[in-house]
């Protein structure tokens, strides 16, 4: 949860953030958008601006608060003093807990239960930790060994869910987070990304600028619209455009690879470069590489 993970195939629309598995939000975190996913997970006094949409579960912790609507094609665990400015249609279980304000009203088609649910890792949190009280050790061993191993757990986690860490924010302007960031493959984004630290997969692409205090690794072809800084290490590999400037101590940046504005780097720019040669003995073709060195 100190790690910002975009999981791949994420797109933010004009008013959502579109993903293919789970979403879950740390505390205190703002999201401006709606959300589209698998299954969610909101941390305490996290706000959404937007509606939030699932096919599975929804859980939402105390003092939250949503813009739209929410909707689940499964249950739904509100924590007390939730706030949903919009419509709750849950065609599961819904498990609600006490000074929950719905504007619209809400549609539940299984049981409904008026309480105030615990968060799944805080439960099990406060299991393990009696455990350990007590000094039952194995018992802690073969539980965690339980819950890692379980094949439901596995499939539900694919193809990978979406982390933002406790005090984000994200907007159109912005995406803002504490620690490091890490982006997958075929993603479209929205947002000046700031971080400590950052890398990004291969076909995707990023409209806003890339800045951190630590280095920034950048895959294959993909297209940010937007200056790229950082305070040590910036690496490009082929088929990218950056149609910015990119300013880092050291770049090191593939020939196929394009950037538009000034590259300044006062450690040094590498310029790796790939010649095609055949291998005789196995009759395959393999890659050179050679990085030449240039003093700016």
């Amino acid at each position: 949860m100190k790690n910002l993970v975009i999981p791949d195939n994420t797109k933010m629309e004009e008013h959502n953030i579109v993903v293919d598995g789970g979403v879950i939000v740390g505390s205190h975190s703002n999201i401006n958008y709606g959300i589209i996913a698998n299954s969610a997970i909101l941390g305490e006094s996290v706000q959404v601006s937007g509606d939030l949409t699932t096919t599975s579960e929804v859980r939402i912790d105390t003092l939250s608060k949503i813009g739209g609507s929410v909707k689940t094609d499964s249950n739904a665990y509100i924590g007390e003093l939730v706030s949903i400015n919009g419509k709750l249609i849950v065609n599961g279980d819904l498990d609600v807990g006490n000074n929950v304000k719905i504007n619209d009203g809400f549609v539940a088609k299984g049981w409904i239960m008026v309480r105030n649910p615990i968060p799944v890792m805080v439960y099990l949190f406060l299991y393990i930790s009696e455990l350990l009280r007590l000094g039952k050790d194995e018992e802690v061993e073969k539980a965690l060994e339980e819950l890692f191993e379980d094949e439901e757990l596995e499939e539900s986690m694919e193809p990978g869910a979406m982390v933002v860490p406790n005090s984000s924010r994200i907007s159109m302007d912005s995406i803002h987070v504490p620690a490091h960031a890490s982006i997958g493959n075929n993603c479209r984004l929205i947002g000046n990304i700031r971080s400590s630290s950052f890398d990004m997969g291969d076909d995707t692409t990023l409209y806003g600028s890339i800045r951190t205090h630590n280095d920034i690794t950048i895959g294959k072809n993909n297209n940010i619209h937007g200056n790229i800084v950082s305070k040590k290490n910036v690496t490009i590999d082929k088929e990218t455009h950056i149609l910015g400037e990119v300013s880092a101590n050291t770049i090191f940046i593939h020939e196929n690879a394009r950037v538009d504005g000034l590259m300044r780097a006062p450690g040094g720019l590498s310029f790796k470069r790939e010649d095609e040669i055949e291998n005789t003995k196995d009759d395959e073709d393999t890659d050179k590489k050679e990085l030449i060195k240039l003093d700016i």
